[in-house]
């Protein structure tokens, strides 16, 4: 090839390249989105775990919203007093920050306490297990499977199957929520992290049923609720649940359950 041809090729090739250049410059002009100021100062301050568990598609998507006005400043279960404070004051908006939130299993049917039905066999994943006869082969069909369908999506290592049920480590919970959305059993509940008295048992069977799959579990007695100074707990449906709001963890219910169930 003839350096005459070279050149004329090359230059072919350069006005083409200003030609797509000018075009692309052309059209980043034309459809060039302005991106709010705000936004990018509220994304600084997430977390970026991107757990999802505000109900948007990661933290780039809360705050989008947050900047747009279509969810609110402390949207993020995740993010820290401060960072609630922070993005507040960026949004003009007062900081309403809530306490903490954390993964609690209301299960104690330990392999020692709870019956089993049959040897299982198949996938190790409870959302596998419950859908085989029975809803699994744990006795008491509200109970913990312990198989860790939880931990398999703890982001954080919060979660571990500790004689056949979950076992959550509050000090690594982020308060995601995660865990609690893929357990078939809901079995698990986001408490504050100031409650420290909650009831371990999901049951919604009577006394009598209770007792003969698990040597532990709440029978809907209704004495907690008797003795409780500040009217916390109810039985509803024949279990116990306490109104975290008006609970002071004084430990009355705990020391006069009969079985226990109230940690």
């Amino acid at each position: 090839m003839s350096g005459i041809s070279i050149a004329v090729a090359a230059g072919v090739i350069g006005v083409i390249g200003i030609a797509i250049g000018m075009m692309l410059l052309t059209a980043s002009d034309k459809f060039y989105v302005e991106v709010d100021e705000r936004e990018s100062k509220v994304r600084e301050l997430l977390p970026g775990n991107n757990c999802g568990a505000c109900g948007y598609p990661g933290c780039d998507g809360l705050a989008a919203a947050i900047a747009a006005g279509e969810a609110p400043a402390n949207a993020c279960p995740v993010c820290s007093a401060d960072a609630v404070t922070a993005i507040s004051d960026i949004m003009g908006v007062e900081a309403e920050i809530s306490e903490k939130k954390v993964a609690f299993i209301k299960c104690a049917g330990t392999c020692e306490k709870a019956g089993e039905k049959y040897l299982y066999h198949g996938i190790t994943d409870c959302i596998s297990a419950a859908v085989a006869p029975g809803g699994g082969s744990k006795a008491c069909t509200y109970g913990c499977l312990g198989l860790g369908s939880c931990a398999s999506v703890c982001t954080e290592n919060a979660i571990r199957i500790v004689d056949g049920i979950a076992v959550v480590d509050e000090s690594l919970c982020i308060g995601c929520g995660s865990c609690a959305k893929v357990c078939p059993k809901h079995v698990i509940d986001m408490v504050p992290v100031s409650a420290q008295v909650r009831v371990q048992c999901n049951s919604h069977d009577k006394g009598k049923d209770v007792k003969s799959v698990c040597q532990t579990g709440c029978i809907g007695c209704g004495i907690c609720m008797k003795f409780c100074p500040e009217q916390a707990i109810t039985v509803t449906d024949a279990l116990a649940s306490i109104d975290y709001a008006k609970c002071t963890n004084c430990g009355t219910c705990q020391a006069k359950c009969p079985l226990k169930i109230i940690k």
